[in-house]
């Protein structure tokens, strides 16, 4: 038998920055860790838009948990409210039994959320993650219409379990499956073929030809805002067509709301300006309020054939989740004070972005987004990087995205305070100049960028 060598306990991979502040994680977590490589401190405090390390240095937070805080850290009332159901013994773990907290929240839900906006939605609570919501809603549309193939469009994120990965475009996610996944068909999303082009018509046309090598779909599944695709934005006139499409060749429409709804763009669900309606929503991330693991499918009803048990899963109860879902409903949804404001906070974000775009003498940047989910397009991995390093360095958190990571992603909580908001955009100012003047520098030949540099 060969013998398994190990790593040095002290050793850590190449391109950890932080050998000696995380030398633990760095001897101990998988090589797939992701985020800690970019902000490489050891975090312990948090509040609202602001986190802090074991030094006790404050970082703004344009991050919030990938999407996952759109309401902040420890939210005071939501803290509260968790806090009062765990010291009076109530249910935590209930697998999907009926539960105080979890009839409490699907009331909530109904009437707060559905019935002021004319819904009728089943909810099935899947497993803790968007990615098992997603699972379930494909399962739900092949069993529905007894057909397979699901289409998805480029760009798109959906997950990275092997049904869901499957409708991800980007090679990164699809290389790690170890298999080919099947089961899907891609097109180009809104804006792919470039401005003019509206490609609801291809798809259209690729449905209505026989001959086209598309078998009649179950479902299509699309992002109103691709989210981890770069920040790309569908029109409402590219969703309204979306739409008609589906309901002209009898395919049902899932709308992956996992990443910017439950308010990231102003309302709660990002597709409500657009004014159409998907047979089915997936919804996840800030869906606790808290940033406790919770997803759910909404499938209008006559699409609810399952057979008890047929989709389980042990953590679908989650009901310090429950609790935590139901206050932020009624805390931020109870009427439209809240979306204003974050269509406010928004417009700040843009406009600010809008000006670093117009003193950018390279015309290498652009802006882009819808709500408090705003991108600034930076043309390449290496300057989003640069950009993003150097912010850190300054106290500010801010990830990249897109298909070679070009684009910096403005994800903050949606109740961060103007000056916490104004600051974070400071430093991403700061940031975004420093690096601007070294790409020109390099253009000029006069200093080498190389990887190192911008890492």
């Amino acid at each position: 038998m060969n013998e398994i060598s190990t790593e040095d306990e002290n050793s850590c991979d190449e391109g950890d920055k932080t050998a000696n502040d995380m030398s633990t994680t760095n001897r101990l977590e998988s090589k797939v860790r992701s985020y800690c490589r970019n902000f490489p401190v050891v975090f312990t405090k948090a509040r609202g838009a602001t986190l802090e390390d074991e030094e006790g240095r404050e970082y703004i937070d344009f991050l919030a948990g990938a999407g996952a805080l759109n309401y902040g850290h420890n939210d005071p009332l939501l803290k509260e409210k968790l806090l009062e159901y765990i010291e009076a013994d109530q249910i935590v773990h209930g697998l999907d039994m009926v539960t105080g907290a979890k009839q409490a929240f699907m009331e909530a839900f109904d009437s707060r959320i559905l019935k002021l906006r004319r819904m009728r939605y089943k909810i099935q609570f899947t497993g803790p993650t968007g990615t098992n919501a997603v699972e379930a809603a494909m399962k739900i549309a092949r069993n529905y219409t007894g057909r397979q193939t699901i289409v998805s469009f480029t760009n798109g994120f959906h997950g990275v379990t092997l049904g869901s990965v499957a409708a991800t475009g980007n090679s990164h996610f699809r290389d790690g499956c170890g298999i080919q996944p099947q089961g899907t068909a891609f097109m180009p999303y809104d804006g792919y073929m470039g401005e003019g082009v509206d490609t609801t018509e291809y798809l259209d046309k690729m449905l209505t030809d026989g001959s086209s090598g598309l078998d009649h779909p179950a479902a299509v599944i699309v992002e109103t805002i691709q989210g981890e695709g770069g920040i790309n934005v569908a029109s409402k006139e590219w969703l309204r067509s979306l739409e008609e499409v589906c309901s002209k060749h009898d395919i049902l429409l899932i709308v992956d709301d996992i990443q910017v709804g439950c308010g990231r763009t102003g309302t709660f669900f990002s597709f409500e300006e657009a004014g159409i309606s998907p047979d089915i929503i997936t919804l996840s991330k800030s869906l606790s309020g808290y940033g406790l693991p919770m997803a759910v499918v909404l499938m209008k009803p006559q699409l609810d054939v399952w057979k008890p048990g047929e989709h389980n899963g042990t953590f679908r109860g989650n009901n310090l989740a429950f609790v935590t879902a139901r206050a932020a409903i009624e805390e931020y949804w109870r009427d439209d004070s809240f979306s204003r404001d974050v269509k406010r906070k928004g417009q700040v974000a843009r406009e600010h972005l809008d000006r670093l775009v117009d003193l950018d003498e390279t015309g290498t940047l652009s802006a882009r987004g819808r709500g408090m989910v705003q991108a600034l397009d930076c043309g390449s991995g290496e300057i989003a990087s640069r950009i993003s390093h150097l912010a850190f360095e300054r106290g500010l958190i801010i990830e990249t995205s897109g298909s070679e990571d070009q684009v910096l992603k403005i994800l903050a909580p949606l109740t961060i305070t103007d000056e916490e908001l104004e600051e974070g955009l400071a430093i991403l100012d700061e940031s975004v100049e420093e690096t601007m003047a070294e790409v020109r520098l390099k253009a000029t030949g006069k200093i080498h960028l190389d990887v190192q540099v911008l890492a």
